[in-house]
């Protein structure tokens, strides 16, 4: 899985940081059931694409609160 800086995630328009998060969310959901049947190669990707969805939400939280002010 490749990673993705969060200078690039900030660059991103909010219907772009939604579309992301509901695939990622897909995503480490069917690595979870896949690690759940048969070990993953690497059990990193998991972490990183909690960190990875954790990232666009921070970032969507920060566009919400700025909004707000």
């Amino acid at each position: 899985m490749a990673t993705v800086a969060y200078s690039e995630i900030a660059g991103w328009s909010v219907e772009e940081l939604n579309n992301e998060l509901a695939a990622s969310k897909l995503k480490l959901t069917k690595l979870k059931f896949n690690h759940a049947i048969t070990p993953l190669e690497n059990t990193n990707d998991l972490g990183q694409l909690r960190k990875h969805i954790a990232r666009i939400q921070t970032e969507l939280r920060k566009r919400q609160l700025t909004n707000q002010a």
